[in-house]
């Protein structure tokens, strides 16, 4: 097979469907001496003439006709094969979609996310995976379709864009001390706050900018989602943190006020990253174009 020209299957199709070198030679745009040279090559390849001379027509040989038919369906199927695909209409596709999403935006974001795919994209399905599966590995490995959070860029064949930077907020329930006055370092550090961390740390960067004015805060408890944290928040007298934006729905739902953390914070930068098999995807695109349009309007609603 090494000393086979692959070009020759679409030329052998265009001479035994046209029985003629010039309508070939149209027919792949070359010319009529150049096919001529190709029907040569093919004479000499199948040990056929394939095509000889009946008056002024050419017809086609026994062995010609034998290979007219499986000539043309290779020469369709190889034709396919380099073809745009057609089978990635992202509104007919029947997809599932493996993804790690950061547990703040699995209450938050994934819900509106899975109400725009019903609509844009009904065949797609999404599969959240647990916080065990490690990011960057997952992605290069397949496990991960599609990763949507705080995205750390290590692995350099990996895509990533960064999506939203979101404020972090104070979150109380209704009747809070805090709720109806203005919140000072000093009031905020002398309520009980509700820590979020799924590896269960308690301090964090709060504390620090506390501590460079001389305070602390005492931490009620730890959990390890953020709907932990402000169901926790709507039931008890703690202060929670949460983006603004993105948990605008969720605080509403659950009628929690919020108020500005009284100390400078780093903004939080959401993101979302890939592997560049599915960069050109189409279904895969959808995925990425919607969850770009939902991420930016939850921030700018919020």
């Amino acid at each position: 097979m090494e000393h086979v020209d692959l070009n020759l299957i679409e030329a052998l199709d265009a001479l035994l469907t046209e029985n003629s070198v010039t309508k070939a030679a149209e027919r792949l745009n070359t010319s009529a001496p150049a096919m001529s040279r190709t029907l040569a090559r093919l004479r000499r390849a199948l040990g056929d003439p394939l095509l000889v001379r009946a008056g002024r027509d050419l017809v086609p040989t026994p062995r010609a006709l034998e290979l007219r038919g499986e000539a043309h369906a290779l020469a369709t199927r190889a034709r396919a094969l380099f073809a745009p695909s057609g089978s990635a209409d992202p509104s007919t596709a029947v997809r599932m979609f493996d993804l790690h999403v950061a547990d703040m935006l699995a209450t938050t974001f994934i819900p509106s996310l899975i109400d725009d795919l019903r609509v844009q994209a009904p065949g797609v399905s999404l599969r959240l995976r647990p916080d065990s599966v490690e990011e960057m590995p997952a992605l290069r490995e397949g496990l991960v379709d599609l990763e949507i959070g705080i995205v750390r860029t290590g692995e350099p064949e990996i895509r990533s864009e960064t999506l939203v930077t979101e404020t972090l907020v104070g979150v109380v329930r209704a009747g809070h001390p805090l709720a109806d006055q203005t919140v000072t370092p000093r009031r905020f550090a002398a309520a009980d706050h509700i820590v979020m961390s799924r590896r269960g740390r308690v301090h964090g960067p709060i504390d620090d900018r506390l501590a460079d004015l001389g305070l602390n805060r005492r931490v009620a408890a730890v959990v390890p989602t953020l709907s932990a944290a402000l169901h926790l928040a709507r039931e008890t007298d703690v202060v929670s943190i949460a983006p603004a934006g993105l948990a605008r729905r969720m605080l509403e739902t659950l009628g929690l006020r919020t108020f500005p953390i009284p100390v400078p914070l780093p903004p939080l930068t959401i993101g979302m990253a890939w592997h560049p098999r599915n960069h050109q995807d189409r279904t895969h695109r959808l995925l990425r174009e919607r969850t770009r349009r939902i991420m930016t309007a939850s921030v700018e609603q919020g």
